[in-house]
């Protein structure tokens, strides 16, 4: 982050005094250099008109940049910080109650992004959600940034925190291959699994799903796009959802106003790696596996890529006998954030069941939409 919310600025701020600077010059001397009006008085339209698009730019970077690092309270995160292999992560417990609830974000997201989530289940058990390396409050850490990886600095912050199981993992998009990893690598920590709208491995080989990664220009005018952002100043990046959301989400919704562009770019160098790692992870007998899709008449996207995505989600009913599948009405991919009540309902008599406080499901197999 302190590359591109740090030094881009700094070099935004440089190059805008500099325009506004050499333009003021140009303006101010017009008169004298050029004796013919009407190629002054353009001149001085297209040079003022460079003054306020840089002044426009370069004060809306500054003040990203400042309320990125000033205001926002890092140097008091929320739960704990411990360090997983000489650098520092943090994880957020809440609740009490086992089985244990850990949930894991995906890519590009931190854990603030369960915001909507983790205080309403924390009434049921205990629910940790964490930065992965290069996120939120967690320091980077070298590549590979794969799925085995993951999943053992995972399994690594967990005992320093003392959640040492039974857990059950929840895992959102690129999240669904880490949660994999590690109940294939810690089978008997891991009492159940939840996938929320979840990737599945080399998904990226089916032709609905290739993606060409920005590059160049592309890449770069996305990266401005954030690091100058002027929809904060119009306060786009502090809004709640509703009046009754919990406060944590305000600063969620900040996060998603500011992606962590070197972890982001690790995680998704290291995709095709992780689908290989995982491609034969599972099935997992008879272990209780609960999954979230998103909505498809929510989405914009090409009926072809729908059909692919809704294969992909009931393909993660083969995971387990004790598996059924849900489709979150009115939600995008974002189901934590748009369907949360369903979310917290269904997870919370998912582990209720596994406690066997409540009857197991009846309806195993089955895919519904609620």
């Amino acid at each position: 982050m302190a590359f591109d919310y740090g030094f881009m600025p700094a070099i935004i701020l440089g190059i805008g005094i500099s325009i506004i600077w050499l333009s003021l010059r140009r303006v101010l001397s017009l008169s004298a250099k050029i004796p013919r009006k009407g190629r002054r008085v353009v001149e001085r339209v297209v040079l003022s008109l460079a003054i306020v698009l840089a002044v426009a730019v370069t004060a809306s970077s500054t003040f990203n940049a400042i309320t990125i690092w000033f205001l926002r309270p890092h140097d008091r995160p929320p739960g704990n910080i411990y360090l997983v292999n000489g650098y520092k992560m943090h994880i957020d417990c809440t609740g009490s109650g086992s089985p244990g609830l850990v949930l894991e974000s995906g890519l590009g997201n931190e854990s603030l992004i369960w915001s909507k989530v983790q205080p309403a289940l924390s009434r049921t058990t205990r629910v940790c959600s964490y930065d992965r390396a290069g996120y939120g409050y967690s320091d980077a850490q070298p590549a590979p940034r794969d799925a085995d990886h993951i999943a053992v600095e995972l399994h690594i912050l967990l005992l320093q925190a003392k959640v040492t199981g039974p857990i059950i993992l929840m895992g959102h998009s690129l999240g669904g291959l880490f949660i994999r990893d590690y109940a294939t690598r810690y089978p008997e920590q891991v009492s159940g699994l939840i996938f929320v709208d979840a990737s599945t491995p080399l998904q990226g080989r089916n032709p609905a799903f290739r993606i060409v990664k920005p590059q160049g220009i592309t890449r770069l005018v996305t990266k401005l796009a954030f690091v100058t952002n002027p929809s904060r100043l119009v306060g786009a990046c502090s809004w709640p959802m509703s009046d009754s959301d919990p406060p944590g989400w305000k600063l969620a919704a900040e996060d998603l106003c500011h992606p962590q562009f070197a972890a982001l770019d690790a995680e998704s160098d290291s995709f095709e790696r992780s689908g290989e790692e995982t491609v034969h992870t599972g099935p997992y007998g008879a272990l209780p596996v609960l999954i979230f899709s998103h909505d498809p008449a929510r989405t914009k996207r090409a009926v072809i890529w729908e059909n692919a995505w809704s294969q992909m989600q009931e393909s993660l009913k083969e995971l387990s006998t004790r598996s059924r599948r849900i489709v979150a009405k009115d939600s995008t991919h974002m189901v934590q954030l748009d369907r949360a009540d369903l979310i917290n309902k269904e997870a919370a008599q998912f582990i209720e069941q596994i406690r066997r406080t409540v009857p197991l499901s009846t309806n195993y197999g089955s895919t519904v939409t609620e």
